[in-house]
Formats: structure tokens, sequence, C-alpha cells
């Protein structure tokens, strides 16, 4: 019951504001097109916004308040709906820029890449949050964590690169078969059409990723940005020098990393002992 209420509160509260695009859109005189345009996204994430099947993430408000001159009323709106949402707003601006992704390239030392988790390492993952989720926030996060990954089996899937600390491979977050069918996961990712993975060694003593896990992404206008994610918030990157930084590191770490073929092997021993 208390799920289904949440559930409603936040649908009513992404049409409110969907409404309220859609008002001051229309008394600007722009299309859905125009307004997506002058906002350098797609027009598809205007139509869902209007439509209240996307949520309105701080920093798009903040432009189209810019655009539509509403002085600042999408972002205060924002401010006081009330905090309905599975996903906390910080990382929601980030799923949808993953979702339309022409590229992805992820660098993770810590976890294996949640496009990579099966259903129990999911769970164990939010089973180990501090101050601790309840059952069902932890059925919801990672039913979420799930429907992300059908990106990957999409008839057009976008170009995925992954390199995996070798640590975060072995990590046993399950016990016994489950961590096993987690590696065969793995394993059976490594063969999926557009999907690389390369894990960099324990062993090796260069390592371009020590201050922590980031992710590249390249937008269907060809925009390169980079997300990473800390203790308590996220960044979400956009700066050219920033980015291009990121990206000499992630080629650095794929160079320093086991080929794909050498991967693949690597998981294929794994398995048999």
């Amino acid at each position: 019951m208390q799920k289904n209420n949440r559930l409603r509160k936040d649908a009513t509260a992404k049409k409110l504001v969907g409404a309220l695009v859609a008002r001051f859109r229309r008394a600007s005189g722009l299309t859905q097109h125009q307004l997506a345009d002058e906002a350098n996204v797609q027009p598809e994430t205007i139509a869902s916004i209007e439509q209240g099947r996307r949520n309105l993430v701080p920093a798009l408000a903040r432009v189209l308040d810019a655009i539509l001159d509403t002085k600042g009323a999408l972002i205060t709106a924002l401010e006081h709906l009330p905090e309905t949402d599975l996903i906390p707003v910080w990382a929601e601006e980030y799923m949808d820029l993953e979702q339309e992704a022409l590229s992805l390239s992820w660098y993770d030392n810590q976890l294996l890449p949640g496009l990579l988790q099966t259903e129990a390492y999911a769970r164990a993952v939010f089973r180990n949050r501090v101050p601790v989720f309840s059952e069902e926030q932890i059925a919801d996060q990672t039913a979420n964590r799930l429907k992300r990954q059908e990106i990957m089996h999409r008839d057009n899937p976008p170009t995925i690169s992954f390199v995996i600390w070798e640590p975060a491979v072995r990590l046993q977050l399950l016990s016994g078969e489950e961590h096993m069918e987690q590696l065969r996961h793995l394993r059976r990712c490594a063969d999926l059409p557009g999907v690389c993975i390369q894990i960099l060694p324990l062993s090796h003593r260069m390592h371009a990723g020590l201050d922590g896990p980031f992710i590249l992404l390249e937008t269907p206008d060809f925009q390169r940005v980079a997300y990473s994610e800390t203790q308590r918030g996220s960044l979400l990157v956009s700066n050219p020098d920033e980015v291009s930084i990121l990206a000499q590191k992630y080629a650095m770490l794929r160079a320093q990393a086991l080929t794909p073929e050498e991967t693949r092997a690597l998981l294929d021993r794994l398995l048999g002992e």
C-alpha cells in the first residue's frame, strides 16, 4: 500500500511539472522540437517530461527557466516537490543520458558495473547500504537497476566498453553458486555485440584509475560528458577540458588492462577454480 501511494504521488508530481513546462513552452510560442534544440536535448526528452513520463532534473529546469523566461518557476517547483522518487535527483540526470547514449566507457574499481550485475549481486549491493534499506526499497532499487540493463539487449545497443579492476571481479558479496553465476553472467556479457570488457590485473604496477571510478558518455548529438559518484552524491561533468582528462585516463586504463581475449580467458580460469 505504501509503495502504491508513493508511486501515485510520484506520477502526480511528474504530471504537474510536465504541465508547467508545456504551459510555459506554449506561452513562449515554441514547439517541442524548437525548445529541445535551444535546450540542447532530444525532442523526446521534452515530450516525455510534458507527458509526465520522465522527471525534470534540476540542471535542465534551470536551462528551461532561462529559455522560457519563467523567473525560476520550474526550479522552484522542483525544490518544493515531496521526496517520493526511488532514484535520487542527482543520479536521475545521468540515467536519462545513459538510456539515450551512443557510447559508454565505464571504469570501476569497487564493484562490478551496474549494467553487468545479476539480480542477486544487485540485491547484495543494496543490502549492504548504510543506513539500511528496507526489503521493499531493496526490491525497488534492484528492479530499477535490472531495467537499466535493457539498453544492452535492444536492437541498436550503444557501444559499451568496461574496464574493471580485478579486486572488483573477485569480491565475493555472494556465496557459492550465486558468486559463480555472477562470473558466468560477466563472461556471457563479454560476448555481447558492441560490448568490450577488460580486467585490469591486480598485479599491475601501473594504474591510471587510482582516483576512483567514472563513466564517459557520448550523447545522441555527439556531445561528451563524464559522470562519477561519491559517497553522498554525484558529479556530471560537461567541461571539455575535464572530460578530456578523464578520456586520457580511460585510454591509459584500456592500454594497461588485459585485452578482451585475455579477459575472457581469465574469467574462464576463475570459473574453473
